[in-house]
């Protein structure tokens, strides 16, 4: 069964921490999304960061307790935002992955 916040159950689930990586589509360079991805981040107590791509996209890196990415997967896609979220997001595309040690602070890249 898969979760309301879209990721499979698996191994990563069972310690109460997670890793996502998050691209992020739509009117996201330019308009402060980035700062606001990563001061929500720290504000969920996270980990990771928000970095523009080439393409237009932002890729989020976000890693902490399961409950506290669950929360910025759904403030990142929710529409509309009612969280002041800059910009217009079109899509998210998520993928959960393995927790990984050394990664502190959330910060723009």
């Amino acid at each position: 069964m898969t979760p309301a916040s879209g990721r499979d159950t698996g191994p990563h689930t069972d310690t109460g921490t997670e890793r996502v990586v998050v691209f992020v589509t739509g009117h996201v360079q330019g308009v402060g999304f980035r700062w606001w991805t990563s001061a929500k981040g720290r504000e969920l107590g996270l980990v990771g960061y928000a970095r523009n791509l080439e393409d237009g996209r932002v890729e989020v890196l976000a890693q902490g307790p399961t409950a506290a990415v669950d929360a910025l997967v759904t403030l990142l896609r929710e529409q509309p935002s009612t969280a002041r979220r800059p910009g217009r997001v079109r899509g998210c595309v998520v993928q959960f992955g393995q927790p990984v040690a050394g990664l502190t602070g959330f910060r723009e890249r």
